[in-house]
Formats: structure tokens, C-alpha cells, sequence
């Protein structure tokens, strides 16, 4: 089942948009994530991209999630400060990535699903991402750099030459949200 690409054009300009928002620290970008999000689920599964249409499942709730953290979450804070994990901690992210793209892809590769392995791991490696923006963890934005260019791939060779565009795009937008959030992260530390 094809979709029209009038539907693959509006998904690309909501999740162009969540991106731009989400460099400038703007709590809209959840809200474009969810429209674009929604798109996607019908389109990947449409693709046999089962993996990434999961993770638009997962999406939608980060999306709200990521709406209620970036807004002070429980601590009552107007909003979430810019944070950096150790090394230890990517090792256990980078290692759940692992782990995860070999079961997924164990499992996926036992269905139709179209590319797996790849489908496996852009869909865990950006689940643990989705998590560190929502959580506003600064080295996110490391983590998209490998998974979108993955991705880029990925679309391309299902046909998506749109998504593939915007996942090319979101490579330079992610060097623009490195040094937006590392300003950002040095004023916060100069104010603290």
C-alpha cells in the first residue's frame, strides 16, 4: 500500500519543525513532534518498517512526556535545565543499544519486515535518544548524528526520498542544536 506523497511532505514539515524548535529549546517542538509522528506510523507501516513504525507508537508518548519534563516536570521549575552524562553512562546506553538491536533485529529478521537489522537499530538507538532530549541531556545530539545518518540509508532505500532529505537536513540541523545547546549549557553553568 503506497501513500501519497502529500502525506510524507506535511509528515517532513512537522518534524522539520520539531527539530528547529527543539535546537531554539522551544516546548512547541512536542507539539510538531505529535503531528508528524502520527504521519509516520501509517507511512513505515505502509513500508514494512514495523521497527519504525513502533517507534512512532513510542514517539507519540515522548511527545507528552518530553511536553511535561521540558515544563518542570515534578520539580516545580519553570523549566528543565541542559544536563551531560558521564562516560559510564553512555558505555550503558551504547551497550542497551547493542543489546537491543540484536534481539529487535533477531526478531524482525523472522517477518517481513524490509532491512531489520538497520530498522532495528535506528528505531532502539532512538528510543534511548528520544529519552536523552526529553530529558534535556546535551550529548543527544551526538546520538542523532550517527541514527540520522543511518536513517538516511534507511529511507532511501525504501523509497522515502522526502524523509531522506529531511534526515539530511536534520544532519546540519544537529551541528546547529551542538553549539545552540552548548551556549546554552555554558551560560546555564556561569549562572549556577
Amino acid at each position: 500500500m503506497d501513500y501519497p506523497g502529500l502525506w510524507e511532505s506535511v509528515a517532513v514539515v512537522f518534524a522539520l519543525l520539531y527539530l528547529v524548535l527543539a535546537v531554539r529549546r522551544s516546548i512547541w517542538c512536542w507539539y510538531a513532534a505529535l503531528v508528524s509522528t502520527l504521519i509516520y506510523l501509517v507511512i513505515f507501516y505502509g513500508k514494512l518498517l514495523y521497527m519504525e513504525s513502533a517507534l512512532q507508537v513510542f514517539y507519540i508518548g515522548m511527545a507528552a512526556y518530553g511536553w511535561w519534563q521540558w515544563r518542570g516536570g515534578n520539580s516545580g521549575n519553570d523549566e528543565l535545565p541542559i544536563s551531560r552524562l558521564g562516560w559510564t553512562q553512555h558505555v550503558k546506553l551504547i551497550a542497551l543499544i547493542v543489546v537491543g538491536t540484536a534481539v529487535f533485529g533477531f526478531a524482525m529478521s523472522l517477518t517481513s519486515a524490509a532491512l531489520p537489522w538497520v530498522d532495528s537499530f535506528t528505531t532502539v538507538a532512538a528510543v534511548i535518544a528520544t529519552w536523552m532530549v526529553a530529558r534535556k541531556i546535551f550529548e543527544n545530539w551526538y546520538y542523532w548524528l550517527v541514527i540520522d545518518s543511518v536513517s538516511i540509508y534507511l529511507y532511501l532505500n525504501r523509497g522515502l526520498l522526502l524523509t531522506a532529505l529531511l534526515f539530511g537536513l536534520y544532519i546540519i540541523l544537529i551541528i546547529v542544536g551542538i553549539i545552540s545547546w552548548s551556549r546554552a549549557y555554558r551560560q546555564q553553568i556561569a549562572h549556577a
